[in-house]
């Protein structure tokens, strides 16, 4: 049996992390991939020539760009899906669908397909302004803590408020918003799942994530979570359901919530490559971006196995550091066996802006632990001085 590899071109909307990490995957496999995005200073441009400059919000820029494409995908959810809806039209293939697009990237429409699809989630109220928000507290409907999600362009912990005292109500956001009730959290947790054309479904080991309090994004996870076997299958099958629900063609993170009293919650999902999967470029059999492609080809998608144990720490700019960026510490890290950095090639650093991320893999969470403390302590994203 032969796998013919056709020179298809695939067309990925964005030009970030998430599409210079796919680059690196593709390469083994000599695919035809092209880009569209903004700037030419984003990490994609600066080390890949097939770029086309264009808005992926815009509807003539996204279709124009899709019309030279065979395939079309995304490494963002906020694009123009008219123009999506447009080129599916047309016979192109656009994964993931932009049907699911919609549904995912408004987080009032998200909500709402987890309760029609009777997936468990957090309480929620949707609104559209603070004003409201401010009202159903009066009114009694919602009480103190809570959380607010801006319902579209969300990302990385921008467009997140918490509010736990009244004194945070300053803090709320403009716009509508999706209001959850705050859950009693053990763990936050996530699971990436693969599926192609023909319903095959692959998945990725559970992963623990912690976030950063200061920024509402995560700061590292471990993989695989330390949680028993009968949680791990709960949010497999939970995920499964989310994806299979979607009738989703592509790759999923399912976020999800570990309550105190053991129940397991959806939080919310990426329809793409996640920062939740980064530490699989280096632990396991496949990584994330592997089985992205997979999924874009109709390839087989094998099962994914991880031998080992893997913490993945993010590399966020220093507070009080806004400038061209400078990685202090990175000899120092380097040293350590089973230590891989990742530099993003992002050329200013800003205040807990994703630069770039380290993956530790080892045999035991001791080791994972201590070259983290090692990691935290010396390596440092710094703007340079002038």
């Amino acid at each position: 049996m032969y796998l013919i590899i056709e020179k298809k071109k695939i067309g990925v909307l964005g030009g970030g992390q998430l599409g210079r990490m796919l680059i690196q995957e593709a390469t083994k496999f000599d695919l035809d991939l092209w880009f569209m995005d903004k700037e030419f200073d984003f990490p994609v441009p600066s080390m890949y020539p097939n770029f086309v400059r264009g808005d992926f919000k815009n509807y003539d820029d996204v279709l124009a760009f899709g019309k030279a494409m065979d395939i079309i995908t995304i490494e963002i959810e906020n694009v123009n899906t008219d123009a999506l809806k447009e080129l599916e039209a047309q016979g192109k293939q656009v994964y993931p669908q932009p049907r699911v697009i919609e549904i995912i990237k408004d987080k009032g429409i998200q909500k709402q397909f987890y309760q029609e699809n009777s997936i468990p989630t957090s309480d929620f109220f949707l609104v559209s302004d603070k004003e409201e928000i401010l009202k159903i507290i009066e009114n009694g409907q919602l009480k103190l803590p809570f959380i607010q999600k801006s319902r579209l362009a969300g990302y990385d912990g921008k467009g997140v408020a918490a509010i736990i005292t009244e004194n945070d109500l300053s803090k709320l956001l403009e716009g509508p918003a999706v209001i959850e009730q705050l859950v009693d959290i053990e763990k936050e947790l996530a699971v990436i799942l693969a599926r192609n054309e023909d319903g095959a479904i692959s998945a990725f080991p559970m992963t623990e994530m912690v976030f950063d309090p200061q920024g509402n994004l995560l700061d590292y996870l471990l993989c695989p979570a330390a949680v028993d076997e009968d949680i791990q299958q709960k949010g497999l099958e939970l995920a499964k359901q989310v994806i299979e629900g979607l009738d989703m063609v592509g790759l999923l993170a399912v976020e999800l919530f570990l309550a105190k009293d053991g129940s397991i919650l959806v939080n919310e999902v990426a329809p793409r490559p996640h920062n939740s999967g980064h530490h699989t470029i280096d632990a396991g059999n496949y990584s994330q971006y592997n089985m992205h492609l997979r999924t874009l080809l109709n390839w087989p998608l094998n099962t994914v196995k991880q031998d080992n144990m893997a913490m993945m720490i993010n590399l966020l700019g220093s507070p009080d550091h806004t400038g061209p960026v400078q990685y202090e510490g990175l000899g120092r890290v380097m040293k350590i066996p089973n230590v891989y950095p990742h530099i993003y090639g992002k050329k200013i650093t800003k205040p807990l802006r994703k630069m770039g991320h380290t993956t530790i893999v080892g045999d035991t969470l001791e080791e994972l632990l201590e070259a983290k403390k090692f990691i935290k302590s010396y390596l440092k994203v710094i703007s340079c001085q002038e």
